[in-house]
């Protein structure tokens, strides 16, 4: 699976989840808002995680190459 779509599937269920959070909630808006905000928050800490994860991925392989050209040249 491509990171473009992991993220994209990520930021759609945030997306979705605040959305009906905001219309199912029971709280009062200003509770619902700061729950909404806190989940938001670790969501995002979550695709960093794993962005910085694909990101060293992605330049280790890229040493990787660079090193097997040189070493071909």
């Amino acid at each position: 699976m491509s990171t473009g779509k992991v993220l994209l599937g990520v930021i759609a269920g945030v997306a979705t989840g605040a959305a009906l959070g905001v219309l199912l909630a029971p709280a009062k808006g200003s509770e619902t808002r700061g729950k909404i905000s806190a989940k938001g928050k670790d969501y995002t800490g979550l695709v960093k995680n794993k962005f910085d994860k694909v990101k060293g991925g992605i330049t280790e392989k890229l040493k990787n190459n660079k090193e097997q050209v040189s070493a071909v040249s």
